[in-house]
């Protein structure tokens, strides 16, 4: 079994970018970075709660 080479993952990279474009790419990583932060507060303050 084969595992996905760069060359696969350059395509794909491609074909997401013609799809949605730059600047949706953007706001999407914007998104996804700011609720991973609010996950790790969350969960910093979950912990702290329980000593």
């Amino acid at each position: 079994m084969a595992g996905i080479s760069i060359w696969s993952l350059l395509l794909i990279l491609a074909i997401v970018l013609l799809l949605f474009g730059t600047k949706k790419l953007r706001n999407i990583g914007g998104d996804l970075g700011g609720a991973i932060k609010n996950f790790k507060k969350s969960v910093g303050n979950e912990k702290s709660d329980k000593k």
